[in-house]
C-alpha cells in the first residue's frame, strides 16, 4: 500500500484498459446499490437459523445454499455488503480528513512543525494498522468502531505524505503568493484554494484505499475480532464456512470470498484509472 500513494500506478491502456475500467465501475455501483438496498432484495431473514438446511445445496428456495446454521447464504451475502461497505466508508473518510490536514498544515507551516509532523508520521508508519486494530478491539470489545478507528489512524500518515507533497507543489505556484500579498490569512487560502487543487488526487487515491481498508476489516470479522457475533459481515462468513468446505458444502464461504475479492480489484481499478485520468496520463 505505501508503493500505491507514493508513486503513480499504471493502470492498462487502451481499449482494453477502458473495458476493464467500465466492468470494475459497473460492479463496483452494482456493490454500493446492493448494499444500499439489502433490507429489500435478500430474500429471507439472514439471521434466520434452519437446522433442517443446515449445508442444504443450492435450489431455487436458497440459490447459493445454506450455512453450517441453515441461514442462507445469498441472504447474508446481501445483508452483508452493507456491512462491509460501511466500515471501509468510515476509515477512508476519517484518515483521508486527518491526512489532508496534517499534511497541508506541515506543508503551509514548514519548519519545526513540518519536521514534527513529518517525522510523527513516519513513526506511525512503522505501527502496523492490524496489530493497533487487534490492541483496540482487546480494550474496547468488538465492533465496527474501534477496528476502524483503528486502521483510520493506521491509514492517516500515508494520505499526509501524499497531501504534504501535492501541497508543497501548489503552495509555490504564483496564484497563491498574490492571495497572500492581498492580506488573506492561509486557512482561508488553504480551504478555499489550496486543499480544492489537490483534492482530485487525494479522493483518487481514497478509492484506491477504500480496496485495501474493506480488506483489512474482512481480515479483522475472519480472526472474529471485527462485527459482533450473527452480524452479516462477508469476513466474518469466511469464517463460518470454513467447516462447511469440510462437509462438501463450500459456497458458504467462497460465495463472501469472492465478494471480497472482486469489490477489492473493482476499487482498486477504479480508483487507480481515476487517478491516471486526474494525472492526465491517460485519454
Amino acid at each position: 500500500m505505501t508503493a500505491l500513494l507514493l508513486r503513480p500506478t499504471a493502470a492498462p491502456r487502451g481499449a482494453g484498459g477502458t473495458r476493464l475500467y467500465r466492468a470494475a465501475l459497473g460492479f463496483a455501483v452494482l456493490v454500493v446499490l446492493v448494499a444500499l438496498a439489502a433490507p429489500w432484495l435478500a430474500p429471507h431473514d439472514p439471521n434466520a437459523v434452519d437446522f433442517g438446511a443446515s449445508l442444504a445445496n443450492p435450489s431455487s428456495e436458497l440459490p447459493l445454499g445454506g450455512d453450517i446454521s441453515g441461514r442462507d447464504t445469498l441472504s447474508r451475502l446481501i445483508a452483508g455488503a452493507r456491512t462491509s461497505l460501511l466500515g471501509p466508508l468510515g476509515v477512508v473518510a476519517l484518515s483521508t480528513l486527518l491526512g489532508v490536514a496534517v499534511g497541508v498544515t506541515a506543508a503551509w507551516r514548514g519548519g519545526l512543525l513540518d519536521t514534527l509532523l513529518s517525522r510523527t508520521s513516519e513513526l506511525l508508519l512503522a505501527f502496523p494498522g492490524l496489530l493497533l486494530a487487534m490492541l483496540l478491539v482487546s480494550l474496547y470489545g468488538r465492533g465496527l468502531t474501534a477496528p476502524a478507528l483503528a486502521l483510520s489512524l493506521a491509514y492517516t500518515p500515508f494520505v499526509s505524505r501524499l497531501a504534504r507533497g501535492l501541497a508543497l507543489a501548489e503552495a509555490g505556484k504564483p496564484y497563491l503568493a498574490a492571495y497572500r500579498v492581498q492580506g488573506f490569512s492561509g486557512l482561508w487560502i488553504c480551504v478555499r484554494h489550496l486543499i480544492p487543487n489537490i483534492a482530485p488526487v487525494v479522493l483518487a487515491q481514497s478509492t484506491v484505499t477504500f480496496g485495501y481498508a474493506l480488506l483489512d476489516l474482512a481480515a479483522l470479522s475472519f480472526l472474529g475480532l471485527g462485527v459482533p457475533p450473527l452480524t452479516p459481515d462477508w469476513g466474518a462468513m469466511i469464517n463460518d464456512g470454513q467447516s462447511a468446505i469440510l462437509e462438501g458444502a463450500p459456497l458458504s464461504a467462497l460465495a463472501p470470498c469472492l465478494a471480497v475479492i472482486l469489490t477489492v480489484v473493482a476499487f482498486n481499478v477504479v480508483g487507480e484509472h481515476v487517478a491516471d485520468r486526474v494525472a492526465g496520463r491517460t485519454p
